[in-house]
C-alpha cells in the first residue's frame, strides 16, 4: 500500500524569504572553560537564536551554507574543547566572516577570575579540558594564555566572576535581543566598593563624598529606598551640583554610544556599603534616564544579595 503523501505546505506554513538587504546575525561565543558558555548559549537560544555547542572551527563554513542566519539568527560556541581549536585560526575565520556584507558577526568572550574558575571546577568535580592529568590551575593558566588574542579582539567581553545566571542572561539579552530597536538600553546598578567593582560596568561613579546616613543610628538600618535616607543624601550641600554635572556628562555621551553600535550600557554607582548613598543616586539616575525615553533597567547589588530567599 502506498503511504499517503504529506500535504503540501500552505503559503502560511512556508518560511518567508528574508527582506532584500537584511543582514543575518551570527554570534560566536568563546572564552574560559567554566565561565558560563553553556549558560550563555542557552540564553541566546531562549532569545530565538539557533544554537550549536562545541562546533569544530572547520565546520563553520558548511553550517553557514545550510543555515541562513537571515531567517533565524545563529549562535555558536567554539572553544578549547574542540580538536582543531586555535585562537589564531578562529580570529582568521572571524575576519573572513565579517567581510561578508550579508552577515553581522560578533565575537563574545566570556572571562572569569582564576579563583572562581578553580572553585567551580572543584565544586562540580570536573576536569579542566586542558589539564586532564594535571591540577586545574595549570589548565586555567594554559587556556588563559591560549585565548588571550581572542579576548583582545572580542566585540563583547563579559566577566562572570560576580555574575549570577540571571545577570548573565540580562547582559546577553541587552546586547543580542533579536529585533531590538535602535535606542540604547541602559542598566544602572548600585554597589559597595568594599565588595568589589561590578566587572560588567562600562561607567563607574563614586559617591562616597556625599553625606553618609550610616553614621545616623536611626538611618543606619534603612536603605537608600527609604524617603528619610533619600532626604538626608539629597540634603548634602553638594548633591544638586554633583547630579547636574553627572547628567550633563552623560547626556551627550549616550547618543554617541548608540552611534558607535553599542546597544547596551551598564552604569555603576558605588559607595562604601552599597546600601544608602549609591542606592539613592542610582534610583535618581535611573529616573532621569527614563525621562529621556531610554529603556532602563535598575538593580541594587548589595540589597539583592542580602534579601532573604524563599524556601
Amino acid at each position: 500500500m502506498t503511504p499517503p503523501r504529506s500535504p503540501s505546505p500552505s503559503p502560511d506554513d512556508r518560511i518567508p524569504e528574508p527582506p532584500a538587504g537584511q543582514r543575518g546575525q551570527l554570534v560566536l561565543v568563546t572564552g574560559m572553560s567554566g565561565a558560563g558558555m553553556s549558560i550563555a548559549l542557552k540564553a541566546l537560544e531562549d532569545l530565538g537564536y539557533e544554537a550549536v555547542d562545541n562546533l569544530r572551527l572547520s565546520l563553520v563554513p558548511a553550517l553557514l551554507e545550510q543555515a541562513d542566519p537571515r531567517k533565524r539568527p545563529l549562535a555558536l560556541v567554539i572553544d578549547s574543547r574542540t580538536r582543531d581549536f586555535s585562537a589564531h585560526a578562529m580570529l582568521e575565520e572571524v575576519e573572513e566572516l565579517k567581510a561578508h556584507a550579508e552577515l553581522d558577526v560578533r565575537l563574545v568572550f566570556l572571562d572569569c577570575g582564576d579563583e572562581t574558575l578553580q572553585r567551580r571546577f572543584t565544586e562540580t568535580r570536573r576536569r579542566h579540558p586542558l589539564a586532564i592529568d594535571r591540577p586545574v590551575p595549570d589548565g586555567i593558566q594554559l587556556e588563559r594564555a591560549m585565548l588571550f588574542p581572542l579576548k583582545q579582539q572580542a566585540d563583547v567581553t563579559i566577566d562572570t566572576t560576580q555574575l549570577s545566571i540571571h545577570d548573565l542572561r540580562r547582559i546577553l539579552a541587552g546586547n543580542f535581543q533579536i529585533g531590538t530597536q535602535a535606542a540604547l538600553q541602559v542598566f544602572v546598578t548600585s554597589f559597595s566598593f568594599r565588595l568589589g567593582l561590578p566587572r560588567e560596568a562600562d561607567l563607574v561613579f563614586d559617591v562616597r563624598f556625599l553625606t553618609n546616613p550610616h553614621y545616623d543610628p536611626e538611618l543606619r538600618p534603612l536603605t537608600g529606598l527609604d524617603p528619610r535616607v533619600a532626604a538626608r543624601v539629597e540634603g548634602d550641600p553638594d548633591f544638586a551640583e554633583f547630579f547636574r554635572h553627572l547628567t550633563d556628562l552623560l547626556q551627550p555621551l549616550l547618543p554617541r554610544y548608540n552611534q558607535e553600535g553599542k546597544s547596551y550600557l551598564t552604569i555603576a554607582v558605588g559607595c562604601t556599603g552599597g546600601k544608602h548613598r549609591s542606592v539613592f543616586v542610582a534610583e535618581r539616575l535611573s529616573a532621569w534616564l527614563g525621562g529621556l525615553g531610554l529603556k532602563v533597567g535598575l538593580s541594587h547589588r548589595e540589597l539583592e544579595r542580602q534579601a532573604p530567599r524563599a524556601g
